[in-house]
């Protein structure tokens, strides 16, 4: 194995990892109903990035417009989140471990979301280098509609 196809492979595991840490540390901070409303503002985030009719007139140039795409998808999924929480009753209320199966598959669903959005839909592949298992096991566009399914499917069930 070549030591950049090593590093690279090291490099989208620990973007994996991170994305599925810190939503694990929050739904250990702050409960089960926080990662819930996550996931759907996520859901909704992506919803209003993919129509969102302003990125020429907002980028700076043609270098900027990745970082554009995902500050204003950042912006909506943030706003969309604070929407949902107070929408959503939070009747979650339990101590830090309590629960943790079900924090787990949460914090690995959110991470699914987040990794398909990414591999499919915002312009992460920039900073990543594709080409690893990660790569195919995300970035395939008939992959796509189950990977956002996913979550759903645990929300649902959970």
């Amino acid at each position: 194995m070549d030591t950049a196809v090593f590093f690279d492979f090291i490099k989208e595991i620990a973007y994996l990892l991170i994305v599925y840490g810190v939503f694990l540390v929050l739904a250990m901070a702050k409960g089960k109903q926080s990662l819930i409303n996550i996931i759907m503002g996520l859901y909704l985030g992506l919803l209003l990035s993919l129509q969102f009719p302003y990125y020429d007139s907002i980028s700076g140039g043609a270098g900027t417009e990745s970082i554009t795409k995902l500050v204003i998808f950042g912006v909506f999924v943030l706003i969309s989140t604070w929407l949902f929480n107070r929408l959503m009753p939070r009747e979650f209320d339990e101590k830090a471990f309590e629960g943790f199966g079900m924090k787990f598959l949460f914090a690995g669903a959110a991470t699914v979301l987040v990794m398909a959005f990414s591999y499919n839909v915002l312009p992460v592949t920039e900073f990543i280098t594709p080409g690893s298992p990660i790569h195919s096991l995300f970035a395939p566009s008939e992959y796509f509609f189950w990977w956002l399914i996913l979550p759903l499917v645990v929300l649902f069930t959970l």
